[in-house]
């Protein structure tokens, strides 16, 4: 899923979590149909594994959970249909029924396990092969789920035809910031003591990669945003041993098929701590989290204006001055 060396992993500690502030600059993977970058039948079995514990590490799935739920209340429509894609074991679809509005709600997930602690109608299904006829849902929400799909631009395609006219998608996915730092010193101590490095961290979109999917997929209205959440844990190791409690083993088809050296694994360790160790002895671990929000398209939303046809300067309606182009800008005030 999210990726980690395989080899024998000490027990975490519990995390300790941090708002991070908003960002939006990713780092940057070609997304397209003919990627085949996860095996996704060993992502299924590694869930299918974890999934007795699923509830004990859902932390960043009630994270996105909260954020979801939040962002659903403030549209305030009726959604008589709903899909969870990726359920997991249900905590966004519980979250999901409580909301005003909301009538039936069914969870879509591939682990059996995993969907066998949902609630109400539920179906296993994969992301990228939807069972749903076009036309047929008025929400689809996904949490932590569609990163992990090989053809992205196809499954987005597939969940616009699956909702009706109008109807909603919201999706929350990991972004490229997410493990930067597990990921840079894995690669440093590979590097360093075999002499090249092989992927231990699964490549993320980025924000301006999704919005163009979003568009490609012939969604109306496409919003993107991204946040950085900064989780702390005791030590590197951890955090390791908390990916593989979440079934976020190494996933890639291009993996390495043979465990990571233990010198490597200790050499990565220590850089981690060196580098990002945090002033009290902890480190931190960045996941970056980037939301979708599109709708179906119909004929009654709202449309962007032709060229030339404003009733109004923008310059006017944000407040500011219109400065012919090459023109500089006044500087900044600085701040102590």
């Amino acid at each position: 899923m999210l990726g980690v060396p395989d080899g024998s992993l000490a027990a975490a500690n519990a995390p300790r979590y941090d708002k991070g502030k908003p960002r939006s600059r990713a780092a940057t993977i070609g997304m397209t149909a003919d990627h085949d970058i996860f095996d996704r039948a060993l992502l299924v079995q590694r869930r299918d594994r974890v999934a007795a514990g699923a509830a004990a590490h859902e932390f960043l799935l009630a994270r996105v959970a909260d954020d979801v739920i939040e962002r659903l209340t403030v549209v305030q429509r009726q959604f008589p249909v709903a899909l969870d894609l990726g359920a997991y074991h249900g905590l966004l679809g519980r979250r999901l029924r409580q909301v005003a509005g909301v009538e039936m709600v069914v969870e879509a997930e591939p682990s059996w396990n995993l969907l066998a602690q949902c609630d109400g109608p539920r179906v296993q299904a994969d992301e990228e092969m939807l069972p749903f006829r076009d036309q047929s849902l008025d929400l689809i929400v996904s949490g932590l789920a569609l990163h992990l799909v090989n053809d992205l631009p196809g499954a987005l395609v597939q969940i616009r035809r699956a909702l009706k006219p109008d109807g909603l998608f919201l999706a929350a996915l990991l972004g490229g910031r997410t493990l930067t730092e597990l990921r840079s010193a894995l690669l440093m101590a590979e590097e360093e003591l075999e002499g090249g490095a092989s992927p231990r961290v699964a490549p993320f979109a980025d924000v301006q990669d999704l919005g163009a999917l979003l568009q490609r997929a012939r969604f109306a209205l496409p919003v993107v945003d991204a946040e950085a959440a900064t989780v702390s844990y005791a030590d590197p190791l951890a955090l390791m041993h908390e990916l593989r409690a979440m079934g976020a083993a190494n996933a890639l088809r291009a993996r390495r098929r043979t465990p990571l050296r233990r010198a490597t694994l200790m050499r990565g360790l220590a850089i981690y701590q060196e580098r990002f160790g945090l002033p009290n002895g902890r480190v931190p671990a960045t996941f970056e989290i980037i939301t979708l929000t599109a709708w179906a398209p119909h004929e009654n939303q709202q449309q962007p204006l032709q060229p030339g046809t404003a009733k109004m300067r923008l310059a006017d309606a944000l407040g500011t001055v219109d400065r012919p182009a090459g023109d500089t800008a006044a500087p900044l005030p600085r701040r102590r």
